[in-house]
């Protein structure tokens, strides 16, 4: 059996319903449910104000981007 994720959401009694088809071939079988929250996303002018924050925070004299390299050539998709 591969590991199946499923996002879900709590119903206002706190309660949780899960319905998921795994065919016929697990029928009879016992499977683990783990239970996670979801981290809440950050919010944008969050997100924002931690990108200006590491602007400029690499102090290392030494550190250095290195080249890109070359694009590969790749065929015309239509002509």
């Amino acid at each position: 059996m591969t590991l199946i994720e499923v996002k879900s959401k709590v119903d206002a009694s706190g309660v949780l319903n899960l319905s998921i088809p795994l065919g016929t071939a697990e029928a009879n079988r016992e499977v683990r449910v783990s239970v996670q929250p979801l981290q809440e996303p950050m919010p944008n002018e969050q997100w924002e104000q931690f990108v200006h924050a590491t602007a400029g925070c690499i102090t290392d004299p030494t550190f250095e981007r290195h080249p890109e390299g070359k694009l590969e050539q790749r065929d015309e998709l239509f002509s």
